[in-house]
Parts: structure tokens; C-alpha cells; sequence
């Protein structure tokens, strides 16, 4: 595809800094967002070391202001906005459903939930305007499973693919597109705090049919698969990523 301006969210760690470096490979512009400066600085400057136009934009997704505010400065910087990859997500608290409470529940759907919500409605806002964009929300096989001692972040999860579907229909007629990925166990700090141990992990990695666990640059691909023009007739799509294990 030819250069496009790539807006990341929860872009300074696992999952999202592996998509950020393949936009940038791919030689597209990229803003990365997060709320750690000094790391976002840092990747920016990795990302030009690679060729690319590239910047760091602190944000937090939970705060609609700043989420306008990221988008209105991507358009101003760049003239526009080809691409978001809706990545910023917590793994919440886990544990099962009689340990969770309101205060769980809000810290795990203010990020996943509100966050995705948050950020669809103003890169829709920029993107409508011309009547094109791709649009990639991060999911989870847990949003479309059921998961033991992981209630409120499948629920959250589940939330993203039913806004993903919802928006899609809304937009398809206008030349944008709406998808998720659905990353499987990936290895990632997320995936070594939710197992908590080497033992735990390892039986979630017996659970794959491949035997092990993705890698976030696999992840990447899918992600830059689906804003690419060579997914131009896709939308309202949840891809798996997961070796195998919704399959299964």
C-alpha cells in the first residue's frame, strides 16, 4: 500500500510497539500514543531511525478531551488520518467472578471498552470527512470465548467486537472500513501478568495447537493486513490470530 498516516494507541509495549515498527518498515508515518513520555519519545525516535516520519503523542484514552485532542493533532501535523490501530487495553484484575467488583469492573471497561469507544468516534469524525480510513481494534480470543478467572476482561473484550461489529455497519457505505484482531496467548508483559507464574503459562501454552504462543510481530501482520488496501472488501471482521485455538 502506498504511504499512509498510521495513528497507534497503546502503542509503547508488546502488541502495539510490534505494529508501530511494521508500519514503519512498511515506510508509512506513525503516531504512537501512550501515557509514558520518556518511552514514547524514545520509540518515535527508533521509528525515524527506521526511515519514517514519526511522533510521539501523550494521551489517555479513559479522557475523551485528550483523545480529540490526539486526533485534531495528527491531522494537523500530517494533513490526515489513513489508519487507527485501537490497541491501548489492561488486562484488568483477574481472578473469578466473586473477587471482582465495581472498582474492577471500571478500571478493566474504562480502558477496553470506553477507550475503544472513545477513539472510534473521533477517528470517525476525521475520517468520514473524507470519505476514507481503516479502522483496527485489538480484541482478544477471550472476546468471543469464555474464559475461567478472566470475567470482566472477556467481557471487555466481548465489548470491542460487538462495538467493531456496530460501527462497521454504521460506516460501510462510506468508504470506511471497521475490523478487529484477536490475538490468542501472546507473548507479552500483559500475558506474563494475567498468568502470574512459569507453571500457569505453560499450561495456557498446552491449550494452543501449536504448542506455543504467538509473538506480537505476528500479531503485527494481521493488523497491518487489515488496514491494508488489500483488505479493502473486509469489514465488520473479527481475524483470529490465536495457533489454532478457537479451532480447537
Amino acid at each position: 500500500m502506498s504511504q499512509r498516516v498510521v495513528l497507534i494507541t497503546g502503542a509503547l509495549t508488546g502488541i502495539g510497539r510490534a505494529a508501530a515498527l511494521g508500519f514503519a518498515r512498511a515506510g508509512h508515518a506513525v503516531v504512537i500514543s501512550g501515557r509514558h513520555e520518556e518511552t514514547g519519545e524514545a520509540l518515535a525516535a527508533e521509528l525515524r531511525d527506521l526511515g519514517a516520519e514519526a511522533a510521539f503523542i501523550r494521551a489517555d484514552v479513559r479522557r475523551e478531551a485528550e483523545v480529540a485532542g490526539l486526533v485534531d493533532q495528527v491531522v494537523a501535523r500530517f494533513g490526515r488520518l489513513d489508519a487507527a490501530i485501537n490497541n491501548a487495553g489492561t488486562e484488568g484484575r483477574p481472578g473469578p467472578v466473586t473477587e471482582q467488583d465495581a472498582e474492577s469492573y471500571a478500571a478493566t471497561f474504562d480502558t477496553n471498552v470506553l477507550g475503544t469507544l472513545l477513539s472510534m468516534k473521533h477517528e470517525l469524525r476525521v475520517m468520514l470527512a473524507r470519505g476514507s480510513g481503516s479502522i483496527v481494534n485489538i480484541s482478544s480470543t477471550y472476546g468471543h470465548d469464555g474464559a475461567g478467572g478472566a470475567s470482566v476482561y472477556s467481557a471487555s473484550k466481548h465489548a470491542v467486537e460487538g462495538l467493531t461489529r456496530s460501527a462497521a455497519i454504521e460506516v460501510a457505505a462510506t468508504g470506511v472500513r471497521v475490523n478487529a484482531v484477536a490475538p490468542g496467548p501472546t507473548d507479552t508483559g500483559m500475558l506474563d501478568r494475567f498468568t502470574g507464574t512459569a507453571e500457569r503459562k505453560a499450561g495456557l501454552t498446552a491449550g494452543v495447537p501449536m504448542r506455543r504462543v504467538g509473538e506480537p510481530g505476528e500479531i503485527a501482520n494481521a493488523i497491518l493486513f487489515l488496514a491494508s488496501d488489500q483488505a479493502s472488501f473486509t469489514t465488520g471482521q473479527v481475524l483470529s490470530v490465536d495457533g489454532g485455538k478457537s479451532a480447537a
